[in-house]
């Protein structure tokens, strides 16, 4: 079965993809798949994000799909329902971990602060969403946390670049970083899918 830190080691970028038409889900995982990417998060921060986790579900298995932005309970049982193979939060709550944990499913829950990060040890949890990350200290506070906490693994999302990738990689207790620069919204807009498919070959070469 995958746990959360299989997720890490999917690959160095975990695409963070906003979909506003469920048409473009397909294509959209196909370019990535092409790149090199096996992953892809969908972000429910859209009325069709479910359907764009069925049709990549079905029409695209080769592909680990998963739900991002699950804030309740709903979320995690409808993403689930949706066929997501995993479940990304940005934060956490009793309600929605224990919902989260009730799907059978994967998944990173987000952590901003050691308290945090210790609460979600407790619950044996070793795979978390570090979010947001440059906000939250970025690689300072990764690099400051590995020595009390050496056990939990990071997946740091939020303000992360191309650039600044490399940087966080490095470091021993980050597994991936979450990056939305893989689907920029002009090129989905203008299915230009090659465009993505030449962004996911450089992040597949951040590794």
């Amino acid at each position: 079965m995958t746990t959360g830190s299989d997720l890490l080691d999917l690959s160095p970028v975990m695409p963070v993809v906003v979909l506003d038409d469920p048409a473009d889900a397909v294509p959209t995982a196909r370019a990535l798949l092409a790149g090199g990417v096996p992953v892809i998060e969908l972000t429910l921060r859209t009325d069709t994000a479910l359907e764009s986790i069925r049709r990549i579900a079905a029409e695209v298995p080769e592909i680990v799909v998963g739900a991002g932005t699950v804030t309740t309970p709903r979320h995690a049982r409808q993403a689930a329902e949706a066929g997501a193979g995993f479940l990304v939060t940005p934060g956490v709550t009793d309600a929605v971990l224990d919902a989260a944990a009730a799907t059978g499913l994967p998944f990173l829950p987000g952590a901003s602060t050691v308290s945090e990060a210790m609460r979600l040890a407790e619950r044996g949890l070793g795979a978390l969403k570090f979010f947001p990350a440059e906000a939250s200290g970025g690689t300072d506070f990764l690099r400051s946390v590995a020595g009390p906490l050496p056990a939990l693994r990071f997946c740091p999302t939020g303000g992360i670049t191309a650039g600044s990738a490399g940087g966080y990689l490095a470091l021993p207790n980050v597994g991936c970083v979450g990056g939305s620069w893989l689907t920029p919204k002009d090129a989905v807009a203008a299915r230009n899918f090659g465009k993505i498919e030449l962004l996911a070959k450089q992040a597949a070469a951040l590794r």
